[in-house]
Parts: C-alpha cells; sequence; structure tokens
C-alpha cells in the first residue's frame, strides 16, 4: 500500500480479518495494522528477497490482493505481484474502494439474485 492508503489499510484489514481472513502486508502497512491490534503476517517486498508476495501467490497461499502504488519501483513491483496472481487466477484489485466493495459482496455471497436486463427496463415507468 502507498503511504497515503494505510489508514484505509488498517480499515480493510479489520473488515477482511472479520470475515474470517489472513492478513498478509508489506512491513509499512504491517506495522501500521499491528498496531492497531489487527494480526497481520509481514512479507517481504520483491526487491527485498524471498519469500516475497509473489512466491506466496505460486504456492497458492494469497486469495485476494489489494495493492496500491506510487512511484517507479512500486509500479514496476506490482507488474510482477499482477502478473502473477492472473496466471494464477488470484483477484487484485488496485484502489481501497474495491477492496471494500469485496468485502461488501462477500457479506451477500449466499443472497444473489439474478435479473435480466430487460426485465430491469421494463419495470421502468415511461
Amino acid at each position: 500500500m502507498r503511504e497515503a492508503d494505510r489508514r484505509g489499510a488498517v480499515t480493510l484489514a479489520r473488515d477482511f480479518v472479520s470475515r474470517g481472513f489472513e492478513v498478509v502486508a508489506t512491513r509499512g502497512t504491517a506495522a501500521a495494522i499491528a498496531t492497531a491490534g489487527i494480526p497481520v503476517e509481514v512479507v517481504n517486498k520483491v526487491t527485498e528477497g524471498r519469500p516475497h508476495i509473489v512466491d506466496m501467490i505460486k504456492n497458492e497461499q494469497i486469495r485476494y490482493i489489494v495493492n496500491t502504488t506510487e512511484g517507479k519501483q512500486a509500479i514496476a513491483d506490482s507488474f510482477t505481484i499482477r502478473r502473477s496472481a492472473l496466471q494464477h487466477k488470484v483477484n487484485y484489485s488496485t484502489t481501497l474502494a474495491h477492496g471494500k466493495a469485496t468485502c461488501m459482496a462477500l457479506d451477500s455471497r449466499d443472497n444473489v439474485k439474478v435479473n435480466r436486463l430487460q426485465k430491469l427496463h421494463e419495470e421502468l415507468p415511461a
């Protein structure tokens, strides 16, 4: 997470933990999350050596990624992470808002109702 998103990352981590997920983060983000009393595992950045997040993706230890970036190195690292996520079918978000929306969707996964677009259009007043 970029520094500007750390406060939001804490809230997001709390949301995921409350839904039964474990949270993994790089040192800076993990420190912010841990300071808030939320359990978090520290993982190396790609440039910090192994094991790092790409290794965890390849080992099927990651189910969902929220990664906001800022700066050349972070953007370069995120390319590797995104490519591995795609290859291993791991969902990937680049914004906190998308992460929050995913949490909200998880709350509704057993309550799915599919509507045909045509039916919704028919119900609109003329």
